[in-house]
This record gives C-alpha cells, structure tokens and sequence, in this order.
C-alpha cells in the first residue's frame, strides 16, 4: 500500500492555468477600442484649417498672417548709394614728354664718355664722343657742295654778261640759274645734315659728339669704351645709348576694366600705392584715355600723371591705382539692392515692394550700374523701402496664379459664385 507521500511524487499536482478565454475575451475587446480611437486621431489631425490664399487687389498681393510662404520670403532695405573704391593695376613709365632717348646716327667707335648714370645734365651738354669716318663722310660732302655753289654762282654771273654783251642766248642763261639753283639746294642739305649732329661746317672733323637736347638725369646708358657702333642698332628691342629723363614727373599706366571705364575721365583725380613703399600715398591725375580695347587682357589703357619730387616711386614700378566713385555711376543718383531682388520680365525689370506687413506690390524700376552681388536703382524706389531680396521667383508665380484666378470665367471664380471649394 503506498503512503500519501510517494503518491504525490508519482502524480505531481499541475499548476493553476489560467483562463486563456478570459485572456483572449480582453485582449479583444482591447483591439477594438484602440480601432475605433485611432480613426478618430486620423481625423482630429486632418482637421486642422488649410491656411487662406493670398488675395490680390490691384497691384497688391495680401498674404494671411500665418501663411507658410511668408517664411519663405526675405527682404532688405533699398540703401543709398555710396563711394566705393575702384583698386586697379598700373605700372610707372617715365613720362616721355620729358624724355630723350640717343641712338647713334653714324656708325663709329666709341671715343670718350663724359656722362654716367643717375647724372643731371643741361641742354647741350656733351654726352660721349665717337670717332666716325661716316660723320667725317658727311662733312666732306658738305665741302663739296659749297665748292659746287661757288662754280655755279659765278657761271650763273659769266653767262648774265655775255648776254648783255649779245654773245649767249637766253637759254643759256636759264640753264646756269637751274644749276645754281640745284647746286644751292644741295649746300643746304649737306649743310642741314652736318649742322643736326653738331658739326660747324668748317673743315671735315671725325668726332661725332652726342648732346642732351633736354635737361633731366641720365637714367639709362648702354656704351662703353671702344664699342662699335652702327646706325641699324637702333629701334623696337635695342636699348638705347642714352636716356634722359625728369624723374620727378612720372607716368602712370593703368589698366581699366571695360565696367569701370566710366569711373576715368582727363582730369580725374587718383591715388597711387605701390608694395615697394608701405605706408606712402601718392597723387595724380588722368591725362588721357585710349580709344580701343586690348584684344589680349580686355582693359582700356589709361595713362595718368604723378608728382615724384621726392623721387620714391622708379620707372617700371608695379602699382596700384585707387579711384572713388559712387555706385550709381557719374550722377551719383539712385539706391542699392541685392541682385536677387530684380527679376526680368520681357525687357523690363521689376522688384517687389513690401507696402505693409504681409502685402506685397510689383513694381517696374530702372537700372543703372550692375554686378554679380549688387544693383542700382535708377529709377522706380526710393530709400528705405523693403524690397523681397529672396525667393522673389516665388511671388512672381503666386502673383500669377492670383492674376489667374481672379480674372472672370476662370475655374475659382465660378466655384465661388456658385459656393463649392476652389479645385
């Protein structure tokens, strides 16, 4: 007979189970509730009001206060022009209306040198000296021309006498005054071509000497002692033998961008600096402007002058030039906006205009100076008005859908004459 102990270790008690058909009743009934409430989410979250259209009444768009796009739609202050400044490239030349430069007219050797650089000199005074057969040449042409004058100067007398004593004929008399003539005309030539390269026409004399014709410093020589010299070394690429100039008037060549050519005009007041010389400001002025544009760097040459007393500034010195000049051009009128804020409509441009608070108006504006960044209004707005600078395309398309809709016959109007929604 087994005890009540090893009964209960052979069949062991089960454990309490639920009730798994309450279990799926609640979870049921769980289901269905949150089914009906979600509908009712769907629909309170779908029931909030699709903001207002914009209205247009004339020239005006109206937003509603908490219309999206207003977000959207930035805007900036129409400002007064002002003085900006024009940084452009130059380069200093020595000025050519006080300079001279010497290039042998005969060949010949250098003899003596009697200037050196950096050196002041006078008009006339002497430079170098060449010994030229060439030059001697040319005074031995000189003396035979005034030996041919003097011959035909008395035939010309001997043939006048004889035809007053009835010996010759006229025409022989008009044959010795045509060779006097030519025989003159000749002397003066020689003559002219001695005298231009210093000769005195007296006796033939070897030694060609060079002059200053200017007064100023010799900034530029290119001879020594005994060299040889020849007349076709001379020309574009050959440097010159001499070259005198006044350093303390300059030359300033300036390259100007085809926008900014208007900012120059004669007479046109500018400042200089130049890297070499920090901290030093120099004036000039704009004495003349070229009439084509360099094919190669699309610039204008411009050519200035400048005061160099203290003699700071050296020929061929890279440069900048500054000029001021108002962003509305030469008259000086107009206001500044954004380049974004002005669209193209056909060939007319227009901005929008922000009257009040949420309400815009399109406007037609005249333009004057353009850029990438900036605009100037000529005509059109006046300073301070607020103008849409971004995300204007947007109000452009909403004008015209307005435009659209409000015109008779169209689909939203005979929807609101009859009471139904707009499509």
């Amino acid at each position: 007979m087994r005890s009540p102990k090893t009964k209960s270790l052979l069949h062991p008690t089960r454990p309490e189970v639920p009730n798994v058909k309450n279990r799926l009743t609640s979870l049921t009934l769980l289901s269905l509730a949150l089914a009906a409430a979600l509908p009712g989410c769907k629909e309170s979250h779908s029931a909030a009001p699709e903001p207002a259209d914009p209205v247009i009444q004339g020239q005006e768009l109206s937003y509603p206060s908490n219309h999206p796009q207003l977000r959207l739609l930035k805007t900036s202050k129409a400002e007064p022009s002002r003085m900006v400044d024009l940084a452009m490239s130059a380069k200093l030349v020595w000025n050519e209306e006080r300079t001279q430069r010497i290039y042998p007219a005969f060949a010949g050797r250098v003899a003596q040198i009697h200037a050196d650089l950096g050196q002041a000199v006078k008009p006339g005074a002497l430079l170098a000296q060449l010994s030229s057969p060439d030059f001697g040449q040319a005074q031995a042409d000189l003396a035979r021309a005034q030996a041919d004058a003097n011959l035909s100067r008395k035939q010309l007398q001997r043939q006048r006498e004889l035809l007053d004593a009835g010996i010759v004929a006229r025409r022989d008399v008009d044959q010795a005054e045509a060779d006097a003539a030519r025989s003159e005309a000749e002397l003066a030539r020689a003559l002219g071509r001695v005298q231009l390269y210093g000769g005195s026409g007296q006796g033939v004399n070897h030694q060609l000497a060079l002059r200053a014709s200017i007064g100023g410093v010799v900034v530029e020589r290119n001879l020594n002692p005994g060299q040889e010299l020849r007349p076709e070394q001379s020309g574009p690429g050959v440097p010159p033998l001499f070259v005198i100039s006044d350093p303390s008037k300059l030359w300033v060549q300036i390259d100007v961008r085809e926008a900014d050519a208007g900012a120059l005009r004669p007479g046109t007041r500018f400042s200089l600096e130049a890297p070499g010389l920090p901290g030093h400001r120099f004036e000039g002025r704009v004495a003349a402007l070229a009439d084509t544009i360099d094919p190669l760097s699309r610039t204008i040459k411009v050519r200035g002058e400048i005061d160099n007393t203290e003699r700071l500034l050296k020929a061929e010195m890279l440069a900048t030039v500054h000029v001021q000049r108002s962003q509305a051009g030469e008259s000086g009128q107009g206001v500044v906006l954004p380049a974004s804020a002005v669209l193209l409509r056909g060939d007319k441009h227009w901005v929008f205009v922000q009257s009040k608070p949420a309400v815009f108006s399109a406007r037609e504006v005249k333009l004057g100076p353009v850029n990438a960044q900036e605009v100037v209004v000529r005509q059109g707005l006046q300073a301070g008005e607020a103008v849409v600078s971004e995300n204007a395309l947007l109000l452009a398309r909403q004008f015209r859908i307005s435009e659209e809709e409000a015109k008779p016959g169209s689909p939203a109007t005979a929807a609101s004459a009859s009471g139904g929604q707009r499509p």
